[in-house]
């Protein structure tokens, strides 16, 4: 989807990228290259970490209306309710949003519950396969 969000690898090794500040250690996702987005911090120097590939529901819903650009679906094709979750990263101190793995619906998901970060596709044509992250509750292998 967005160049440096997360690894080119698949499986066990696909995480989401962010940045850490070398001043004063906050995380940012999506990364930040060129300045600490700490408002008390003056800091610059900022390194690609990964973040944790597991997390806990913190909200979750769902989504019945095709969002704008640049999510790219098909206007011809019926539309696809789908679900979004926000996991709470517990050692970076903050919450990421995704959509949920397909076939997760929001009654197979509960705040608190234990989700790891799983690569996704966002759309695929003839050409091109655009990739995302999803989220797939611990021990869900579908």
């Amino acid at each position: 989807m967005v160049p440096g969000w997360f690894t080119e690898a698949r499986g066990q090794d696909f995480r989401l990228l962010g940045t850490r500040c070398a001043a004063c250690a906050s995380v940012f996702f999506p990364r930040e290259d060129a300045f600490c987005r700490n408002p008390a911090c003056a800091g610059g120097e900022l390194a690609e970490v990964p973040l944790s590939k597991r997390g806990r529901v913190w909200s979750y819903t769902d989504g019945r209306y095709r969002p704008p650009s640049p999510y790219v679906s098909d206007p011809h094709v019926a539309w696809e309710p789908y679900t979004l979750v926000a996991v709470e990263l517990a050692a970076e101190r903050m919450v990421v949003l995704g959509q949920a793995a397909p076939g997760v619906s929001t009654a197979d998901l509960a705040v608190g519950m234990e989700v790891e970060v799983v690569p996704g596709v966002l759309h695929e044509d003839a050409e091109t396969s655009w990739t995302t992250w999803h989220w797939r509750p611990v021990g869900v292998t579908a």
